[in-house]
């Protein structure tokens, strides 16, 4: 796999370590494939802070993802599409998707490939290869209302490719919610040069500082903005690593970098 391709395995050792913690995250199938792949992580893509981080941002995605799921009736759910764009080896589906319509995994033909080693489709959940900048592939997905997942992605694209992506999903579906995280203007400069994706090789990325930037011409509202590192989340740390976490990672410097993103059809 290419560079991009290989910063899934950043999360994926994240969210192993925090699941063999016992602490943010329970996601026993990361900690299988990691046990079994053991990539080559170094630097700061093994620190524990990073994955502390990982598991936050993922069980921040778990909840939002879970609350759209179970807020309707049981009965109307068939028509949901949960659309999972750059999955890597994420196991979402399994610990939130409660077989609910249909969902969809989205990624590069060559991550699919890695991943179909660990997952198996069934009648509501599927594994689809494709580009993701390049969104003729949605008019192959069912059309309904769309849970759209961007977890770790928006930061590869530029933010004309990224406005495209979100135009063809809200010309599919019937209404579409997106939650995606994305980096700051300054973090995508500093990430040239300091940033654990460079340990595998990636030193191009795409900040906003404007989340209205991805109303426009998309067909979707801006509706708020999402904590990544919530308080009771990094109660979970013990000690020094809690106190650590809280002031370095959880406020303001983290924030200056990082952000995430909720936005719904604007009609």
């Amino acid at each position: 796999m290419d560079g991009v391709n290989k910063t899934l395995y950043i999360p994926l050792y994240g969210k192993a370590y925090v699941s063999k913690k016992g602490v943010i995250l329970d996601d026993k199938k990361a900690e299988e494939i990691w046990s079994k792949e053991q990539f080559e992580l170094k630097g700061k893509s093994k620190s524990k802070w990073l994955a502390y981080y990982m598991g936050m941002r993922a069980a921040v995605f778990d909840e939002w993802v879970g609350n759209e799921l179970n807020q309707r009736e049981f009965g109307n759910n068939s028509n949901i599409v949960v659309v999972h764009i750059g999955c890597g080896m994420d196991s979402r589906a399994e610990r939130v998707g409660n077989n609910i319509g249909q969902w969809y995994d989205v990624d590069f033909p060559e991550v699919i490939a890695e991943r179909s080693k660990y997952y198996q489709e069934t009648d509501t959940y599927h594994m689809y290869a494709a580009d993701a900048r390049k969104p003729d592939w949605i008019k192959d997905l069912p059309i309904g209302e769309a849970v759209v997942i961007l977890e770790g992605i928006s930061m590869y694209f530029k933010p004309e490719e990224m406005q495209r992506l979100l135009k063809a999903l809200t010309e599919h579906f019937h209404q579409v919610k997106v939650l995606m995280d994305c980096y700051t203007k300054k973090a995508a400069k500093v990430s040239k040069y300091k940033n654990p994706i460079n340990d595998v090789g990636v030193n191009v990325t795409y900040g906003i500082d404007d989340p209205d930037l991805f109303e426009e011409n998309t067909g979707l509202k801006y509706v708020c903005e999402h904590n990544m590192t919530p308080d009771n989340m990094i109660s979970q740390l013990a000690g020094i690593e809690k106190i650590i976490f809280k002031y370095v990672f959880g406020r303001k410097i983290a924030k200056a970098m990082y952000r995430m993103y909720e936005y719904r059809s604007a009609f």
